[in-house]
């Protein structure tokens, strides 16, 4: 299961009927578990990773990186900065497979898990003070299937219907099959005011906030550039245990940057208050100045147990060059990640070797016997290699020489047709092997440079070209790209977001996560399965199967992954003294009043 802040897909409406249960097989409720019980039980006050007495006030100032030109997240048109949204349910960051109740009171749901009900809390408003109603979730639940993000119509395409059980109460029912994961996808819906959209076109980009439920109110914009969020004062639900100690902050000014460097140095000038570091480099030897040495920034690791799923260079395959796995898997050769660690990332990163990476749900050494009942029945449809190797991406010794890798990669495009001819390698008509590589960040360049370097002694034509986030975007959407940086983020739950990433329903439609492109019906299959699993131990071990086949199809390069956050904050903040595990938890965190007195003097 993956959050989705905007989001997609349809499939033909099945005629369905639930079978009818005795009230005994309906479990009603404040939470749900995707198996067995939540953490948090009824009647609970806060939870563990916040402090539940943190006093509100203050202002922090944060970064993106980019820039946008509506606040309208709920469609794939522009390019939206990110607008709070309050949902049916939300997940807690220190357990898996769990909501709790934020607009809904209970949920309900039988035992077959054929249906959920979710009853509004009857203190439940938009930030107008609206009350919000059931017609309000079912008009959602219509228009983002129907007039969405694809991601959307994707995600709850086995939702078939929304309707309208009671003044308070909207059932959703779900398509026949084993997906346990349906409630509570159905939880994540963002719940958005019918009346407001009588007026307002859903489907235009907007730089006028939607009428929500929030704890935050955008009270000021600045196209590109910057937006300000206002703690809502009046807000419904600041009070629920969901809710206890957190959103501290009074105003949240977030500034756009172009520049990673320019961010940066904004940054250590005080310009902003809070910075999670993505870059390596930056985090060895950006931070060499007086406001880190004598304290006032705050440079910390913060170990967590996230699914780091996969980053690579991802291939475009619907590009006739990319087809053929032996070319992918020749590429991947000319990365040499272990010269990149040493030398560009200050040794801070893990080779990623699995699309779960960092989790349990990442498959290693050889498919165990309850791994090969899921693959035996495909063994015709996927590569040999998933029966009979672990999948190791190529390594070297960290010197630059990779010339042994080199020749592999040569060998395995000879078999695939190509050949070097006046130093370039071309195929049997002629025709050279160039491709570019599409970039949004140039911080990737570095990264990227020293590939193309090594592929050029390959024969190969490749060529770096970094564009801006808007024009970016549309690439991606229209899949408009040879290879790019992809990353590809799972959750500790992976389910019916995976038709997103890989399904072949999916391959071609706009704005859709398929941005490989794969069509595999062996890979389908997997997917549904995934979807399917009855239970914890099933689900790891059908994500095992999923993991292997998508490793050995080569459709990425597969990059590198960490297991803690890099923050960098002034010290301002108070902080809870629980760490959620799955997260950073910067809404957790609050202006410590005689700290902040004490920078400013």
């Amino acid at each position: 299961m993956r959050h989705l802040a905007t989001a997609a897909l349809s499939l033909a409406v099945l005629s369905f009927v639930p079978t009818a249960l005795a009230a005994d097989d309906v479990e009603s409720g404040p939470s749900i578990a995707m198996y067995g019980e939540t953490k948090y039980k009824p009647g609970f006050t806060h939870f563990d990773y916040v402090n539940p007495d943190a006093p509100k006030g203050g202002e922090v100032r944060t970064a993106a990186f980019g820039t946008f030109d509506s606040l309208n997240p709920f469609i794939l048109k522009g390019n939206s900065a990110g607008v709070p949204v309050d949902r049916l349910a939300v997940g807690s960051s220190d357990e898996p497979e769990s909501q709790y109740g934020l607009i809904a009171e209970t949920i309900e749901v039988p035992k077959d898990r054929t249906w959920v009900a979710y009853s509004i809390r009857p203190e439940a408003r938009f930030n107008d003070g609206s009350p919000i109603t059931a017609d309000d979730v079912v008009w959602t639940f219509d228009t983002l299937k129907s007039k969405g993000h694809p991601r959307f119509r994707i995600y709850y395409q086995s939702v078939l219907k929304a309707e309208k059980i009671g003044d308070r109460k909207v059932k959703f029912t779900f398509a026949p099959g084993e997906n346990r994961e349906l409630p509570l996808i159905v939880g994540e819906l963002p719940v958005l005011s019918k009346k407001y959209y009588e007026t307002h076109d859903f489907e235009k980009t907007t730089l006028e906030p939607p009428l929500v439920s929030s704890p935050y109110i955008v009270t000021s914009v600045e196209p590109g550039r910057s937006i300000t969020l206002e703690r809502n004062k009046d807000y419904w639900a600041k009070d629920l245990p969901v809710n206890k100690g957190r959103f501290n902050f009074d105003r949240i000014r977030t500034d756009y940057y172009l520049d990673e460097n320019v961010e940066l140095e904004a940054f250590k000038a005080g310009k902003y208050d809070f910075r999670e570091e993505n870059n390596s480099k930056l985090w060895a030897t950006g931070y060499d100045v007086p406001a880190v040495r004598d304290g006032r920034i705050k440079k910390v690791e913060i170990p967590n147990q996230q699914n780091q799923g996969m980053q690579g260079f991802a291939y475009n395959i619907r590009r006739d060059l990319f087809k053929d796995p032996r070319v992918r898997d020749a590429l991947a050769y000319a990365f040499d990640f272990e010269w990149s660690n040493k030398n560009l990332f200050y040794n801070q990163y893990t080779r990623s070797e699995s699309y779960f990476s960092n989790s349990e749900l990442a498959s290693h050494g050889l498919p165990t016997p309850e791994e090969l009942k899921v693959l035996e029945p495909l063994k015709d449809e996927i590569p040999p290699e998933v029966f009979t190797k672990e999948y190791q991406a190529p390594k070297t010794d960290g010197s630059g020489n990779i010339r042994a890798n080199l020749e592999i990669a040569l060998k395995l495009l000879q078999d695939a047709g190509w050949g070097i001819k006046d130093g370039k390698l071309t195929n049997a008509k002629g025709e050279p092997f160039a491709f570019e590589i599409l970039l949004v960040e140039p911080a990737f360049e570095r990264i990227t440079q020293p590939f193309v370097q090594n592929l050029k002694r390959l024969g190969i034509d490749a060529r770096i070209r970094t564009v801006d986030t808007s024009q970016y975007k549309y690439r991606l959407d229209h899949f408009d790209f040879d290879m790019t940086v992809a990353a590809f983020p799972q959750s500790l739950s992976p389910g019916n977001e995976q038709r997103q990433f890989w399904g072949s329903e999916f391959a071609d439609e706009p704005g859709s996560d398929n941005l490989i492109g794969i069509k595999d019906k062996a890979i389908d299959n997997l997917i549904e399965l995934v979807i399917a699993s009855p239970d914890r131990e099933s689900l790891v071990t059908r994500v095992h199967a999923l993991d292997r086949v998508l490793l050995w199809n080569y459709f990425v390069i597969p990059h590198y992954h960490i297991s803690y956050f890099r923050v960098a904050y002034w010290d301002k903040f108070g902080r809870p003294s629980i760490a959620p595990k799955y997260d950073v938890g910067f809404d957790n965190w609050w202006v410590d009043t005689a700290k902040a007195a004490a920078l400013t003097q």
